[in-house]
């Protein structure tokens, strides 16, 4: 089932990007996201088994709200990011 093959590609990107685990693993983390998992292959089955090419409006809206409150982005970036949520949802973040 691709949702199961995402959920263990999630896992093994983690092992990538997490500065504790040894090289050795990250290897067999990439190895595996390649050869077994059809690297990333698994988000677009995912989302044709779904029916559709769209980003979780739900996600979309959160990712958007935090990116306005996000102390590492630039305000140009906040500022870009509002105006898209206010596009997209008819409303400013905070209201």
């Amino acid at each position: 089932m691709a949702e199961d093959r995402i959920n263990a590609l999630r896992g093994y990107k983690a092992t990538l990007n997490n500065p504790n685990v040894s090289d050795e693993a990250k290897r067999h983390a990439q190895e595996v996201i390649d050869n077994e998992l059809g690297g990333e292959q698994v988000h677009d089955d995912f989302y044709q088994q779904r029916g559709d090419d769209q980003k979780d409006p739900n996600r979309v809206q959160a990712g958007l709200k935090a990116a306005t409150r996000n102390p590492g982005i630039s305000e140009e970036g906040k500022r870009s990011a509002a105006e898209k949520y206010k596009q997209q949802f008819g409303q400013a973040p905070d209201e």
